[in-house]
C-alpha cells in the first residue's frame, strides 16, 4: 500500500472508492498494511481515507494525542469533508474520540475497535526494551490471539521503531498523554451511533474496556469477535468487515 500514498497540501495519506467517506485512523505501531483488508472490501461501496498519523514527524513536545486530533482536524478541512464515518483502532480510536468531542457536527458514524481512551495496557509493566528483539516479538505477539500473526517483517517494523531513539521519545510522549487524556465524561455526550468490535481475547484494551465504552455510548452496539486479539481488522478481517458491513447498512 505504501506505493498508492498520496502528498498533497502537507500530508500523506492513501485513498479510494467514491461516496460517503469512511476515514481510517491507524494506532500507536499501526501501519497501512494493518487495513488492507478493510481498505479492499470498503472501497467497493464508500469513499475510503488513510492519514498516516504525524507519531513521529510532530515536535517531540506536542506529541499528544490532542495534537494528532488537531491533525485530523486539519486534514478533514483540507479535505472539505462533512459527514464523516470514522473508524479507529488503539491510538486510533482515542484520536478519534478527542476529536469528535470537538467536532461531533463533522461525524456521521463512529467504528472503535480495540480503542484506548478509558484504559488500555499496551506496555504491560515496561516499555520496550531498545536491542532486545526477542522482547519486542513478545510484545508484538500480545497483540494478537494467535501469535502467528506477529511476522517477522511486523516484529522487524517495531523493532526498528523502538531502536530510533527519536521515535521512541515520541511513543512514551503520546502513551503518557493517552493515559492521561481519559475520555470517560466526555463520551457520554456523543450522540451519533457507535460501532464497537472487539476481540474477546484483547490483553491491551481487555472485554471490560469494550463493555464501558458501551455503557457509556448513549447510542452504540458491541460487537464480539471470538479467538481474537486487540487488532480485529488484522486477525478475522473476513468476519471484521461482514460485521461493520451489516451494520453500515442498518445504520448508515
Amino acid at each position: 500500500m505504501q506505493d498508492q500514498i498520496i502528498s498533497d497540501g502537507g500530508f500523506e495519506y492513501i485513498e479510494r472508492g467514491e461516496g460517503e467517506t469512511i476515514i481510517v485512523l491507524h494506532g500507536l505501531f499501526g501501519a497501512l498494511s494493518n487495513f488492507e483488508n478493510v481498505f479492499e472490501h470498503f472501497t467497493k461501496k464508500f469513499r475510503v481515507i488513510i492519514p498516516l498519523l504525524p507519531i513521529y514527524t510532530l515536535p517531540i513536545l506536542n506529541t499528544n494525542v490532542k495534537n494528532i486530533a488537531k491533525y485530523v482536524h486539519d486534514f478533514i478541512a483540507f479535505k472539505g469533508l462533512n459527514n464523516v464515518h470514522l473508524l479507529g483502532n488503539s491510538l486510533g480510536g482515542h484520536v478519534a474520540l478527542v476529536y469528535t468531542k470537538e467536532h461531533p457536527e463533522k461525524i456521521k458514524t463512529m467504528t472503535l475497535t480495540g480503542s484506548s481512551g478509558l484504559y488500555e495496557n499496551a506496555m504491560g509493566d515496561s516499555f520496550p526494551k531498545r536491542g532486545d528483539r526477542n522482547f519486542i516479538k513478545d510484545k508484538v505477539a500480545i497483540t494478537f490471539h494467535d501469535p502467528k500473526h506477529a511476522t517477522e517483517s511486523l516484529v522487524d517494523e517495531c523493532f526498528s521503531i523502538v531502536n530510533d531513539k527519536g521515535k521512541a521519545i515520541r511513543i512514551i510522549s503520546i502513551a503518557k498523554s493517552a493515559i492521561r487524556h481519559n475520555m470517560a465524561k466526555e463520551i457520554p455526550n456523543f450522540q451519533m451511533p457507535v460501532c464497537l468490535i472487539w476481540g474477546k481475547n484483547d490483553l491491551i484494551t481487555p472485554p471490560e474496556v469494550a463493555e464501558e465504552f458501551h455503557k457509556l455510548l448513549p447510542n452504540s452496539d458491541l460487537y464480539w469477535i471470538d479467538e481474537c486479539g486487540h487488532a480485529p481488522m488484522m486477525e478475522h478481517p473476513m468476519e471484521f468487515n461482514n460485521i461493520l458491513d451489516a451494520w453500515y447498512s442498518r445504520v448508515v
